[in-house]
C-alpha cells in the first residue's frame, strides 16, 4: 500500500496553502481534489486580505506564496469600501474604507478559478521536489485508522487505498471528512449563511471610469436595507479586472423562516437602480429575421451578423483594456489606437446600417453560483481535529462575519499554515500516534491563539470605532429619528466602550440575536436612506436571464449517479428546499419532495436533511470563474 507523510483533502485556497507550506519544509504531501482541475469547484464572494493585527500574528498569503505580490493572480486591489443604505431608489453611501484597511496590509478582489489555479502551480512545483503533488478527479469515500501500525487509510472512488501519517481536511463547509470520521455534526442553519453570486462582464477601463479608479485599483460596495427582501444579511458588488462580482449573503435560518428563491434574491440586488447604473454596458442584439427572404438567406445573414457581433465585442473589450491596447500595437494589427477605435466604430456602423442590429443598454451575465458559508462566531470547531486529522478553513467552520467585515479566504490560509506547522513539529518529535492527540492539541492551541479566533469570540471595540467614526462624519444624528439616541450613545467613546465591554463580558455569542437583527440589517438602513439618501434614476430595463438560462450556461460533467439522497421526503425542511435550492433541483409531487440532481451546483443548501456527498471525481459542476 502506497504511503505519504501528509494527505490534504480538498483543493481550495486553504488546502493549496497547506500543500505549499508543508512542501516548503520538505514534508512529502499529496493533495486530493475532486474537480477535474483545481479551481473548478471553488466559489467566493470574494476579497482576500493580508492582515497586520495589533496583537498576535497571522500567516498571510504573500508570506506563504512568495511571488504573490509580483505575479498578481488577483483582480484588483480594493482601495475604497462603501456601505450603502438602501430604500427603493434612495441610497445613502457611507465610506468605510478605514474599517476595510483596519489592521490590513491590503485586500484584493479575486475569482477563485484563476487564483486557485495559480496557487496550484506554485504549490505543485514545491511539492514534486519532495515526492508529493496534486491528484485531481479524486473523491474520498472513506477514512479508517490502523491503530496498531499508527497509519490512516484513505479510500477513494478512483484509486487504490493508500496510507498517510497525517491528514488535513479542507473539503469545505459540508466536509465529508468530518461526517465520515464523526469529528463534528453537520452545521445547522443558524450557524450558516447562504451566498448567491453572479459574475458580470464589463470592460476594464469602463470599470475604472465608472467607479473613479486608477488602473489596478478596485472598489467594494456592500448593501443593507430593503434590498434584502426582509432577510437578515446584505448584498455586495466588487470590481474585478474586467468583470464585476455581484451577490447577496443571508443568514440561512432567516431564509428558512421566509423562504425566497436565491434566484430572486440576486435579482433584487441587480434591479436596484443604484446597482443597475454600475453594471450597465452597450450590448449588441441579433436583428429580427427578415421573413421575406429565403430560409437559406436568413441563415447566411444570421451567421454573418453573429460573426461581426463577436468581432465587435472582442475588439471593443480589448480596446478598453490596458494590455489589449498594447497587444494591438505589438501584434501590428493596427497602426495606432485611433485606428483600432475606427475599426470598432466601422463594424458598429455596418451592423447598425446594413443588418439593422439592435444596440441596447443592458448588462452581460457570465456565471451564476451559490455556496454555504460558515459563521465562525457560532459554528467554529472548538477542537478542530480528530486523532491525526486536522480541519482548516470552511471545513472547521471558520469565517468572520462582523457587520461589514467579511473574511474567509485569509482565515483558511492562516489555518493552513498553523496545521502545517503543527504537523512539522509532531513529525520532528516522531509523535503522530493517533491515540495520543498530541498533533490535534498542538494545532488546536495554535488556532485558539489566532487573532481571527479572538475576533470570533469578542467584539473588537477599535474596529467598531472605525465604523462609528466614519458614520458619525456622514450621518447627522438629529436627522435619523428613533435611532438618534442609540447613534449618539455610540458616538461617545466612553459609553461605546463600556457597552462593548458589557457585551463581551456577558458573552458575545449570547448577544448575537440582538446585534444581528432586522433592526440592524433592514429597518435602520431603510430609515437612514429615507431620511438622507439620494434618489437614483435608471431608465433602462435589465434582461435578467431566467433561472433555466442561468443553469444551461453552466458547465457540467453529468453523473447519472446522484450524490444526494433525501432522508425524509415529507419534512417541512425539504418542502422549503423546493424554494431554497438555487437551481430548483427539488419539486413537490403530492406530499413527497423529489430530487432531480443533474442541475446541482453543489452548494449544500439541502445537506441538513439529506445524505449529502460531493460528486464522484471530475463529475458535476465546473465553474469557469468561481
Amino acid at each position: 500500500m502506497e504511503q505519504f507523510d501528509v494527505v490534504i483533502i480538498g483543493g481550495g485556497s486553504a488546502g493549496l496553502a497547506a500543500l505549499k507550506q508543508l512542501s516548503s519544509v520538505g514534508i512529502q504531501t499529496v493533495l486530493l481534489e475532486a474537480g477535474s482541475t483545481i479551481g473548478t469547484k471553488n466559489v467566493s464572494g470574494g476579497i482576500l486580505y493580508s492582515k497586520n493585527p495589533q496583537t498576535g500574528k497571522v500567516h498571510n498569503v504573500d508570506e506563504i506564496f512568495e511571488n504573490f505580490l509580483e505575479e498578481k493572480p488577483w483582480e484588483r486591489q480594493i482601495t475604497k469600501y462603501i456601505l450603502n443604505c438602501v430604500s427603493k431608489d434612495k441610497v445613502l453611501s457611507i465610506d468605510l474604507t478605514d474599517s476595510h484597511e483596519y489592521q490590513s496590509n491590503f485586500g484584493c478582489s479575486v475569482l477563485l478559478n484563476k487564483l486557485n489555479s495559480w496557487f496550484a502551480k506554485q504549490s505543485l512545483e514545491t511539492a514534486e521536489k519532495n515526492g508529493g503533488g496534486i491528484i485531481s478527479g479524486v473523491h474520498v469515500r472513506n477514512i479508517t485508522w490502523d491503530n496498531e501500525r499508527g497509519k490512516t487509510i484513505i479510500q477513494t472512488d478512483e484509486l487504490d487505498d493508500f496510507e498517510a501519517k497525517a491528514v488535513i481536511a479542507s473539503d469545505g463547509v459540508n466536509s465529508e471528512v468530518a461526517e465520515i470520521t464523526g469529528a463534528r455534526k453537520k452545521f445547522l442553519p443558524p450557524e450558516l449563511y447562504q451566498g448567491v453570486k453572479v459574475v458580470i462582464k464589463l470592460p476594464e477601463e469602463i470599470i475604472e471610469e465608472r467607479f473613479q479608479l486608477n488602473p489596478g485599483e478596485g472598489t467594494a460596495h456592500i448593501f443593507a436595507g430593503d434590498i434584502t427582501l426582509d432577510h437578515i444579511g446584505g448584498g455586495f458588488l466588487y470590481t474585478n479586472l474586467d468583470s464585476l462580482s455581484a451577490g447577496v449573503v443571508y443568514h440561512y435560518d432567516s431564509l428558512l423562516s421566509n423562504p425566497t428563491g436565491p434566484n430572486n434574491l440576486i435579482n433584487a440586488l441587480l434591479n436596484n437602480p443604484f446597482v443597475k447604473e454600475y453594471i450597465k454596458d452597450e450590448v449588441a442584439l441579433e436583428p429580427y429575421p427578415d421573413k421575406t427572404l429565403t430560409k437559406m438567406e436568413q441563415l447566411r445573414i444570421k451567421f454573418a451578423v453573429n460573426k461581426l457581433i463577436k468581432k465587435w465585442e472582442n475588439l471593443r473589450f480589448e480596446y478598453y483594456s490596458h494590455e489589449g491596447k498594447k497587444r494591438f500595437l505589438e501584434d501590428k494589427e493596427f497602426n495606432s489606437i485611433e485606428d483600432a477605435k475606427s475599426k470598432i466604430d466601422s463594424i458598429h456602423k455596418e451592423l447598425l446600417e446594413k443588418y439593422n442590429t439592435r444596440f441596447e443598454t443592458d448588462y452581460v451575465e457570465l456565471e451564476y453560483s451559490t455556496k454555504l458559508i460558515p459563521d465562525g462566531k457560532r459554528c467554529r470547531m472548538k477542537k478542530p481535529y480528530i486523532k491525526n486529522i486536522l480541519f482548516i478553513g470552511d471545513a472547521a467552520g471558520r469565517g468572520l462575519f462582523i457587520g461589514p467585515r467579511i473574511e474567509g479566504l485569509n482565515v483558511g490560509i492562516d489555518d493552513a499554515a498553523r496545521a502545517s506547522n503543527a504537523i512539522k513539529q509532531a513529525l520532528e518529535k516522531n509523535n503522530l500516534d493517533v491515540a495520543s492527540n498530541y498533533l490535534g492539541e498542538l494545532y488546536s492551541q495554535s488556532v485558539q491563539q489566532s487573532p481571527y479566533t479572538m475576533d470570533m469570540e469578542r467584539i473588537d471595540k477599535h474596529y467598531i470605532k472605525t465604523i462609528i467614526d466614519a458614520a458619525g462624519k456622514q450621518i447627522p444624528s438629529e436627522k435619523i429619528g428613533k435611532h438618534k439616541f442609540l447613534f449618539k450613545l455610540f458616538l461617545n467613546d466612553k459609553l461605546r466602550n463600556v457597552s462593548i465591554d458589557i457585551v463581551n463580558k456577558i458573552g458575545y455569542n449570547n448577544m448575537l440575536s440582538l446585534i444581528e437583527s432586522k433592526e440592524t440589517y433592514i429597518n435602520a438602513p431603510i430609515n437612514i436612506a429615507e431620511k438622507l439618501g439620494t434618489k437614483t434614476i435608471s431608465e433602462y430595463s435589465l434582461s435578467i436571464p431566467e433561472l433555466s438560462q442561468r443553469i444551461s450556461s453552466l458547465s457540467y460533467n453529468d453523473d447519472p449517479q446522484s450524490h444526494i439522497k433525501i432522508t425524509n421526503s415529507r419534512s417541512e425542511f425539504m418542502k422549503k428546499m423546493v424554494t431554497l435550492c438555487p437551481t430548483k433541483c427539488y419539486s413537490l409531487e403530492g406530499e413527497e419532495v423529489v430530487l432531480q440532481h443533474e442541475g446541482c451546483i453543489e452548494c449544500g443548501t439541502c445537506s441538513p436533511e439529506t445524505e449529502w456527498r460531493h460528486p464522484r471525481g471530475e463529475k458535476g459542476i465546473q465553474y469557469k470563474y468561481g
